[in-house]
């Protein structure tokens, strides 16, 4: 830890341009929806409906509560929305290929669909 601190303080002594924080919300933001999108879809095979809201869902590990949190749910007839509201610190802006909804019941997000290659 100690020297991470020194390179840092070094590098910014330097006049380097370091952000260490870069692209940080995009890559978390990408995990919470991921992750929210896998526990949503397991509590549809386990009952057969997606849950009314996410508390419902069952059998959580720690980290679970993480990802959740992260997001905007609601449940649709047939399916669900999903915005991801927070990544690192902020909102992230997230590409997916649009072949990812194969399968799921998604039928509205705040994700960039891109086309598959």
């Amino acid at each position: 830890m100690r020297l991470t601190l020194l390179i840092i303080s070094c590098l910014s002594l330097t006049g380097c341009d370091l952000d260490v924080t870069a692209g940080a919300d995009e890559k978390f933001g990408d995990q919470n929806f991921k992750s929210s999108v896998a526990l949503i879809e397991l509590h549809k095979t386990r009952t057969g409906q997606y849950p009314l809201s996410l508390d419902e869902i069952e059998y959580l590990g720690d980290w679970d509560g993480i990802w959740l949190q992260a997001v905007d749910y609601e449940r649709f007839e047939g399916g669900y929305k999903l915005y991801v509201v927070r990544g690192w610190a902020g909102e992230p802006s997230i590409e997916l290929p649009a072949g990812f909804k194969t399968g799921l019941g998604l039928v509205d997000s705040n994700v960039t669909w891109i086309e598959d290659n």
